[in-house]
């Protein structure tokens, strides 16, 4: 049995995500899938909590052709423990996706293989452009799997974005 790992913020898991998955879930028996920064929420760079993206993660992939895991994992702010913090929050996976440079850094330095997926028309594709365009008011939703668009309204998401990001 195969296992690979990816992980992500997903300040929302948005399509650009999304299709990263369904290409990794063709190479792999099961997928783990790390919330990273987990312990990060209320900012304007991370909104929402681990448990809200874990539900925009498991609504998003019921039709995904591969069993996964979600796991929040939260930052330990020590680079050189860091894998071994992942490896001891995860199932074993024998291959990581990972276009982030510092994540394949880690993971190769610690032996493991890395693989770098293309990213999804990455310049509209990022939770920094949809969380920009939450704050200006501007469409977002086509930018993200129906299930997170419900995840969002169902937690008022836009509205606790644009609370932040006012000056007192």
């Amino acid at each position: 049995m195969s296992r690979g790992f990816y992980i992500g913020r997903f300040q929302p898991y948005h399509n650009g995500h999304h299709s990263v998955l369904e290409r990794i879930a063709r190479s792999v028996d099961e997928i783990v899938i790390g919330v990273g920064s987990a312990q990060l929420s209320h900012t304007l760079d991370n909104p929402f909590t681990a448990g809200e993206r874990v539900l925009m993660l498991t609504r998003s992939l019921t039709d995904l052709d591969c069993p996964f895991y979600v796991i929040p994992i939260e930052d330990i702010q020590r680079n050189a423990l860091w894998v071994a913090h992942v490896r001891s929050m995860t199932p074993p996976f024998e291959t990581v996706y990972s276009s982030n440079p510092l994540v394949m850094q880690l993971f190769a330095e610690a032996g493991m293989a890395v693989q770098s997926p293309d990213m999804y028309e990455r310049l509209t594709h990022s939770g920094t452009a949809i969380r920009r365009r939450m704050l200006d008011g501007e469409p977002w939703e086509h930018l993200v799997p129906p299930a997170v668009v419900e995840v969002i309204r169902e937690i008022r998401g836009v509205e606790r974005l644009q609370r932040i990001a006012r000056s007192d």
